[in-house]
């Protein structure tokens, strides 16, 4: 695994002229690694919100939910 010294020794070996392009790359990165923790962050908001669901709700919630998925995928679709 790289460490943070062999890329930065690296770097001083970058031609002047490229180092915007470098910039773009290692902030397009940073920025794409961003959005994937908001939404991993998001995702988690949702954790637990069945937890304080009754047992009979969510057995409900269960079937309505098999019964979507079934309809979705029995359907005809004609491209």
């Amino acid at each position: 695994m790289m460490t943070l010294n062999t890329i930065l020794k690296e770097l001083k070996n970058v031609p002047v002229d490229r180092l915007e392009d470098l910039y773009s790359i290692i902030h397009s990165l940073r920025v794409s690694t961003k959005k994937s923790d908001n939404a991993s962050k998001k995702i988690l908001s949702f954790a637990g919100s069945l937890a304080d669901m009754s047992t009979k709700d969510y057995r409900e919630f269960k079937k309505q939910i098999k019964q979507t998925r079934s309809d979705l995928f029995e359907r005809d679709i004609n491209v």
